[in-house]
């Protein structure tokens, strides 16, 4: 069958026409099937930060970029592409990049779901490109049996909790992020690091971020009191699950609607107490925010009906 006949129906629900060329790179590096696998979107505003998400994993990742296809900056975006994949080795070993070329912005979850289903490894992790990966949470799992037990069965998530410093300012250099738990919780209590998005708690706090901070070194507890708008990062087994709903165009509801039909089909949710991640601040477009979240709000009041009945 011809690739594109394939790709079109794979991704269906989304907007069409569109271009999907799978490994427009391919990572040089073998991987562990057993690995966890990175899966991002970036746009080319993001690049700076995608390269040192890349120097800090340093493990396999796979990236959706979406190209305008009616850009006047068409090719300008392809040679930034070139020059950001040819920038480092790391670059080259650990990261396969995933082209989509359409006319359509703000596909999150198409763009999810492709960068899902071309994932190399067995488990993947859910990240938006804007976090800062601050533990070593890769190698915590992967020789911790009774994790890797669980994660094999594919009925659990690990959570890993997000945090955003209190000033903007202080969320824009990097090197000042803490890199171990006390760090963190010092950080926490001097008031400058929070829960990600605390004006919006019910995007993560059933993560029970209290439990979180009084928890001893290498506890991992179930999340209890789940509730439909809650949005963590995970990681979890890459065959098995739902895919993300790809209804779901532009900002709000659409990772949330990815979170709320995998926990329906049975997954359960695991915080891992030793392990963060940070938000690197960047502005928003806050106009295109609230007419899109205004948008998916009715759409995802429709489809959490639709998925609990289905």
């Amino acid at each position: 069958m011809n690739n594109d006949l394939i790709l079109s129906k794979a991704f269906s629900s989304s907007m069409h026409p569109s271009k999907i060329v799978p490994f427009f790179y391919r990572a040089s590096g073998e991987f562990d099937t057993e690995d966890i696998t990175i899966t991002t979107l970036i746009t080319s505003n993001r690049f700076s930060v995608f390269a040192r998400l890349v120097e800090r994993y340093q493990g396999p990742i796979s990236v959706a970029i979406h190209v305008n296809s009616n850009s006047s900056e068409y090719y300008t975006l392809l040679d930034s592409i070139h020059a950001l994949y040819t920038s480092t080795p790391n670059m080259a070993r650990y990261v396969d990049v995933h082209l989509v070329m359409d006319s359509f912005d703000r596909q999150f979850n198409t763009w999810r779901n492709i960068a899902r289903l071309f994932a190399r490894t067995d488990f993947v992790m859910m990240l938006d490109i804007d976090f800062a990966i601050c533990t070593d949470f890769r190698s915590a799992i992967r020789t911790n049996k009774a994790i890797m037990d669980k994660i094999r069965e594919g009925k659990s998530a690990f959570v890993i909790p997000a945090f955003e410093f209190v000033k903007p300012e202080d969320g824009s250099d990097r090197e000042l992020f803490p890199t171990d738990k006390m760090s963190l919780l010092s950080a926490v209590k001097a008031g400058r690091l929070d829960m990600f998005h605390a004006s919006w708690e019910v995007g993560h706090n059933s993560t029970d971020y209290p439990r979180y901070y009084a928890a001893p070194p290498g506890e991992v507890y179930k999340v209890t009191r789940y509730q439909a708008a809650y949005e963590p990062y995970i990681i979890f087994k890459k065959e098995g699950s739902p895919w993300c709903d790809e209804r779901f165009v532009g900002y709000g509801g659409n990772k949330a609607a990815c979170l709320f039909e995998m926990y329906l089909s049975g997954i359960s949710y695991y915080v891992l107490t030793d392990h963060f991640i940070v938000h690197q601040n960047h502005l928003y477009e806050e106009k295109v925010r609230k007419d899109e979240r205004k948008f998916n709000k009715k759409l995802y009041a429709d489809f959490k009906e639709e998925t609990c009945l289905r």
